[in-house]
């Protein structure tokens, strides 16, 4: 039997000028968790949300939030985001490891990798549960999973675009990766990118279970009906 979903609206794609009230939506859809893209301007090509936002947030919402750390040297800023309130702290694998020629220079993307620095990541792991926050590593469309790690993390993200912009075709391409996840991880497995009314049970019957949707959601005519229809797949 599979897992009941959940749903994590990604606020990139809500009205940051009426946040409150979108969360407030949020809420009352039955949306389970948050999904808060912190961005550089150096791993992806967008400038974001960082620590005060989601302290911000925190105020206002008991929802779960998760803090996608889309930034360079990530594991310097993880208290930065515990102590704002994240109940979750994503790291990107590729912040972990030699990058690929083509993407070696601050203004090269997507970020890819071939070999992990396995201790470093997990150290970084390690020190997110160390404050009682949940652990997830994110894999870019075109990186591998780093099965060591699996056993110190609570998650993993993988994610069906290119990071850095919302609005992006879902790559069915990544699916596998999640097949894989299904047989060998007893953690969440979530998705994130292009996820909606087409692509949504195709990642559910890959495996997929916490279900990320930005542009999707916000945008749909519906909402309480959206998330209903997205935790029916189950």
């Amino acid at each position: 039997m599979n897992r009941p979903i959940a749903v994590s609206a990604s606020i990139l794609a809500a009205n940051l000028g009426n946040l409150e009230r979108d969360i407030k939506r949020c809420e009352e859809a039955g949306v389970d968790r948050l999904h808060i893209d912190c961005m550089d301007g150096h791993f992806v090509p967008q400038l974001t949300i960082g620590p005060m936002i989601i302290e911000a947030v925190r105020r206002f919402t008991k929802l779960y939030l998760e803090a996608h750390l889309m930034i360079e040297h990530p594991g310097e800023y993880i208290e930065n985001y515990a102590e704002a309130g994240a109940d979750c702290i994503q790291l990107q694998l590729e912040c972990y490891g030699t990058r690929r020629a083509s993407c070696r220079r601050w203004d090269q993307w997507p970020k890819e990798i071939d070999e992990v620095d396995v201790p470093t990541l997990r150290a970084d792991l390690k020190k997110i549960r160390k404050l009682g926050k949940k652990a997830f590593v994110v894999v870019n469309p075109k990186t591998a999973l780093c099965e060591e790690v699996l056993n110190d993390c609570d998650g993993v993200l993988i994610m069906s675009v290119n990071p850095g912009f919302s609005g992006q075709k879902f790559m069915p391409e990544v699916l596998p990766k999640i097949e894989r996840l299904k047989t060998i991880f007893k953690g969440d497995i979530a998705i994130d990118g292009g996820i909606n009314a087409q692509s949504a049970p195709l990642t559910v019957t890959a495996g997929a279970h916490v279900l990320i949707s930005g542009s999707y959601l916000f945008s749909s005519p519906n909402f309480v009906d959206t998330v209903r229809h997205l935790k029916s797949l189950a």
